[in-house]
């Protein structure tokens, strides 16, 4: 009996060996000032390889900084400089040569930068030390007690622009066969997206062709420097989930069109992050439909994220067409193996090292 989660599947000339990948998770494990900051350590090679090892058809590496100031946290990774293209290539490289399809999520946490680590608290790192200055939209907080973004003007949002199409050139440097563009969870370009972050009067601000403009000439910049034959994904978050004033499931399926007639190959469908008083009705696969309304109003490939756990959960929604691949986030981060276990319980076979392999 076919297993619909571990059959192959293409886009352009990439073949994905099955549809367990791994979601972007930050590891929060990078120097955080010199010359060594922002590049990938031993633990960063050792978590990406023990899921490579593990089955993953496909590994997201986690969100990296197209600029210093674009960092979540100070121990981000960055992709901004040749040390870190170095850092990277070696991971890129084991993923690939284990059977796993490498790729890399670019981006800029706009408002959302410089804070802690999850467990030193998450809030806001001050200027000075390893902390410095957020940008993003508007003069809009993410929080009370996060400090008031500074505005972009037009020329730095062409500059960042820039950033992102040439963190995607060194991904490519790297050896990475996928690229993921960040627009998801209220960061930089998910707050140009929304109207409750992004409340600019000028051509990046008001409209829902303004408020996109930003995003698509992002999308333009790395597509122009991505090679045609391999594929470009963009993370978005569905919905901000407030009652009003924020991005919406409706905009996200007329967005998706849009990303598509761009070049995008994939959307990746996450949801919230933006702050505000939202309401997120969490529970096992609770952003599934969103992913499986964008696949079916515009015939854009999808992948489904958020409490995907069980082996049996994560195959009905590729069998069923909701998603055309499952991410998986913390579920990975507490079992490495996951795809091979899962593989074992549905009665399908996914890849293995030669070291493993004799054994299994």
């Amino acid at each position: 009996m076919s297993v619909a989660l571990f059959e192959p599947f293409t886009l352009r000339s990439l073949t994905f060996p099955n549809r367990v990948w791994m979601a972007p998770m930050c590891q929060y494990s990078a120097e955080t000032t010199g010359p060594e900051a922002g590049v990938a350590r031993d633990w960063h090679f050792a978590h990406y390889a023990a899921r490579a090892t593990g089955g993953a058809g496909l590994i997201l590496v986690e969100a990296t900084a197209v600029a210093p100031e674009g960092r979540i946290s100070p121990a981000d990774l960055g992709l901004w400089n040749d040390a870190q293209t170095e850092g990277l290539r070696r991971i890129a490289g084991f993923l690939k040569e284990h059977g796993t399809v490498p790729g890399i999520q670019i981006g800029h946490a706009g408002r959302k930068a410089s804070t802690n680590r999850p467990w030193e608290g998450r809030g806001p790192v001050a200027p000075g030390g390893d902390g410095w200055q957020p940008y993003g939209p508007s003069p809009v907080p993410f929080a009370e007690d996060h400090p008031v973004p500074t505005e972009l003007t037009e020329e730095r949002i062409r500059e960042i622009t820039g950033r992102f199409a040439d963190a995607a050139r060194r991904a490519l440097e790297a050896g990475f066969e996928v690229v993921e563009v960040h627009g998801a969870h209220g960061y930089l370009i998910g707050e140009f997206l929304s109207p409750h972050s992004n409340r600019r009067t000028d051509a990046y601000g008001g409209s829902f062709e303004n408020r996109t403009r930003f995003a698509l000439e992002v999308v333009d910049a790395v597509r122009a420097v991505w090679p045609g034959d391999l594929p470009v994904f963009f993370r978005i978050s569905a919905t901000d989930w407030l009652e009003e004033g924020g991005w919406t499931a409706d905009e996200t399926v007329r967005f998706a069109a849009l990303l598509r007639e761009h070049g995008v190959d994939l959307l990746d469908v996450s949801s919230g992050g933006n702050g505000g008083p939202a309401r997120i009705p969490v529970g096992p696969g609770y952003q599934v439909p969103f992913a499986a309304r964008v696949k079916a109003e515009t015939g854009l490939p999808v992948a489904a994220v958020g409490l995907i756990t069980e082996s049996g959960q994560a195959e009905k929604i590729v069998a069923n067409g909701e998603a055309d691949a499952v991410l998986l986030g913390r579920e990975l981060l507490r079992d490495a193996s996951w795809p091979r276990r899962a593989a074992r319980e549905l009665g399908a076979e996914t890849h293995a090292p030669s070291q493993y392999a004799w054994a299994i």
